[in-house]
């Protein structure tokens, strides 16, 4: 009787056919079965080495063995590998793995783990800081302050691990001078743009989105994945258990970061009605879906992109997203909401991160109540012309907030054979011709450019040149020597123009 093989080692038969055939398992799929490969051969020895050599070329790379000489690029791979990798989150793996391919492997990457010095990292973030940025295109060179940071966090967190594994006696990244964290400048929407926001939102069918977001504050990736089961609409409360991550073109649902984030919110009456009526029209499971990818989320860019263009029609100054989360906490800490109350809604981790972020703005209250408080026990009489903070008197009824008579831009709409012009970002415009071709099919091309006026230029230009290919085609395919589709070498490359 034959050897029995041990587990792993996979099976060897002989077919009908007269062929040797050996499988192995590789794994198995959901419903627990097992997934295999499989090898041929004339003889059975033949077969046992295929089958080897096949089993060898599955098998996962052996994990390199850590020593004081290596590399720093292959302690750094090891490192994320197995002590971050496994317990961050995707977003987060997508950014870590781009630092360590376009900056650590090329400026330290060749440099053995015990032989790195303070000065050379010293001499890696100064790098990173003029000229170390791996996308130029728009002309800058370096790096900005929050991502030096991140990379020194990450480098400084390996070396500390080769330090406690006896591989290095300190760690050099601890003596390293960056430039110190700042807290970016906060914007704020006065309450005539907003009206104005709105207004212009609502003409260009983004209302009930930007009207959402001064409702709760809502963190762009929270606000972006909510479906319609998140909002009940009869009691207005609205679940928020997710978030959106981007890795690469695609929307990935995950949870939050924190427990913290998981929270329900309860909508105001006015808002949770414009939402009745908006589940009237909206089909989708999504409450912001797509436009162009079906069941698909709106991806965060795009509502970046469109506040920018609301904004420029508005008559507004440019702003991030998140100025709008910051517009929201300071009308609620102004109109009276307590900061633990506010910290949960805003989903928080605790009251002193809130504290934190708008300390102007609970200073400033302070002042004013404290100034309340004096001139009620001492009977001061209130002045009407204040000139210290906080000495403002409050009038004797609340003022209301003024109704703005802007009326909304209404943009030209473009003739049918134009082609449309869309700005990607702060410094691109992208121009796009998707005509019908003669084989039945839309063929579209793309132009880029830094101006409006010049992309409008390029498309002119490519339309003009794709009319001509089209005539030409359509007379190939008369003749019968083509198929009405695009030139061949057009195909593939959806014929980009670049900057």
């Amino acid at each position: 009787m034959g050897r029995k093989r041990k587990n792993g080692e996979g099976t060897v038969r002989l077919r009908k056919d007269g062929r040797w055939e050996g499988r192995v398992v590789i794994g198995y799929d959901d419903k627990g079965l097992p997934k295999t490969k499989n090898v041929l051969a004339k003889t059975k020895s033949e077969c046992v080495e295929k089958l080897k050599t096949l089993k060898d070329a599955l098998a996962p790379p052996a994990p390199p063995r850590t020593r004081a000489d290596m590399p720093f690029g292959d302690w750094m791979e090891h490192w994320y590998e197995t002590h971050s990798r496994p317990a961050a989150r995707p977003g987060t793996r997508r950014i870590y793995e781009g630092y360590l391919r376009l900056y650590i492997r090329p400026g330290l990457g060749h440099i053995p783990l015990n032989r790195l010095t303070a000065k050379d990292m010293q001499q890696f973030f100064v790098w990173l800081k003029t000229e170390g940025r791996a996308d130029q295109s728009d002309g800058e060179t370096g790096l900005a302050d929050s991502q030096l940071r991140n990379i020194h966090s990450l480098c400084w967190r390996a070396l500390e691990k080769a330090v406690s594994g006896n591989l290095i006696p300190q760690n050099p990244a601890s003596g390293c001078k960056l430039p110190p964290a700042r807290k970016g400048e906060m914007n704020l929407l006065s309450r005539e743009a907003m009206q104005k926001l709105l207004i212009q939102a609502k003409e260009e069918k983004y209302y009930e989105l930007f009207l959402l977001e001064f409702a709760t504050g809502l963190r762009l990736g929270e606000l972006t994945v909510l479906q319609w089961e998140d909002l009940n609409l009869t009691t207005g409360e609205l679940r928020i258990s997710k978030q959106a991550v981007v890795i690469g073109s695609e929307v990935v649902v995950t949870e939050p970061k924190t427990k913290a984030a998981v929270r329900t919110l309860l909508l105001p009456p006015k808002v949770l009605e414009v939402f009745r009526e908006y589940r009237k029209r909206n089909v989708s499971r999504w409450l912001f879906p797509s436009p162009k990818k079906e069941d698909s989320p709106l991806l965060p860019s795009v509502v970046r992109q469109r506040l920018h263009r609301l904004l420029d029609h508005a008559g507004c100054e440019r702003m991030r997203f998140h100025d709008l989360r910051h517009t929201f906490a300071t009308l609620a800490l102004e109109s009276g909401k307590d900061v633990k109350t506010l910290s949960a809604m805003l989903g928080h981790v605790s009251a002193a991160t809130t504290l934190d972020i708008y300390t102007h703005i609970t200073d400033d209250m302070r002042l004013t109540a404290a100034a309340n408080i004096d001139r009620s026990i001492g009977k001061a009489v209130p002045q009407e012309d204040a000139s210290e903070p906080g000495q403002e008197t409050a009038p004797a009824t609340a003022e209301k907030p003024s109704m703005t008579d802007f009326k909304p831009y209404v943009g030209r709409k473009r003739r049918s054979g134009t082609g449309c012009v869309s700005e990607i970002n702060d410094h691109l415009f992208e121009g796009r011709y998707s005509p019908k071709w003669p084989d039945g099919k839309k063929h579209a091309r793309n132009v880029y450019a830094h101006t409006r006026e010049e992309c409008e230029e390029k498309l002119k230009l490519l339309i003009a040149e794709m009319k001509a290919e089209i005539v030409e085609a359509q007379r190939l395919k008369d003749l019968g020597e083509g198929d009405g589709s695009p030139p061949e070498e057009k195909k593939g490359k959806r014929g980009k123009t670049r900057i």
